[in-house]
């Protein structure tokens, strides 16, 4: 009964010591590169949460605005309103109106080359949320051959009996640095899919109302 009282009691400090096993078990090697990727992955996140934040793409009161100031015809008010917004609008609406003087259709060529061109800087920061969701296995799996490895070489010893202490550890390290491989590469994928996502929504956005406005002009 002694005995039974004593490892309940040492089952959850054990329990409680699984993720301190866990990150002693990655390396100093794998946790410094699985350290990196997870902070490159939380800036990513930050960066693109702040990009992509509506009044960053749309400020609020800026259609009414626009279009109450280009109803009374004050032209170079609107076209001064929009060079001054850095917001996705204000470049898309600027670049357009720049080449209005040429007609319309030139106009909206040159915002939607404006909106591509934003478009493709979010892409490329969001492509590589996709790198990070790839590289997360991959190196779960170096971890792993490399873990394997010194298992096996630890079973081969001639003449000698496998160290059980030595087997585990390379077979915990194997398992550990698959394990926090997995677990970078799940966020990193679903964080992919939802800025590729709100990038197409945003920017359709911006380009019809920056159409709209262009043609009231």
């Amino acid at each position: 009964a002694a005995a039974q009282d004593a490892d309940a009691a040492a089952a959850p400090a054990a329990d409680d010591n699984k993720v301190v096993f866990i990150i002693r078990s990655v390396g100093w090697v794998f946790g410094a590169v699985l350290l990196g990727c997870s902070v490159w992955l939380i800036a990513l996140v930050v960066l693109l949460f702040l990009d992509l934040r509506m009044p960053n793409a749309i400020p609020a009161g800026f259609v009414d605005e626009f279009t109450e100031t280009v109803n009374q015809r004050k032209f170079k008010e609107a076209f001064d309103m929009a060079k001054s917004d850095p917001s996705f609008l204000g470049r898309v609406l600027t670049a357009g109106m720049y080449r209005l003087q040429y007609g319309l259709d030139d106009a909206r060529e040159s915002a939607l080359n404006t909106l591509e061109s934003i478009k493709g800087d979010k892409d490329s920061k969001n492509n590589y949320t996709a790198v990070i969701a790839s590289l997360g296995p991959m190196l779960g799996l170096v971890g792993t051959v490399f873990g394997m490895i010194g298992a096996f070489m630890e079973l081969g010893k001639p003449g000698t009996t496998a160290n059980p202490t030595a087997l585990a550890s390379n077979v915990a390290h194997a398992l550990s640095v698959t394990l926090i491989g997995i677990a970078i590469s799940v966020p990193a994928i679903a964080f992919n899919a939802f800025f590729r996502n709100r990038i197409a929504r945003v920017t359709m956005d911006v380009g019809h109302i920056a159409d709209d406005l262009l043609t009231q002009m």
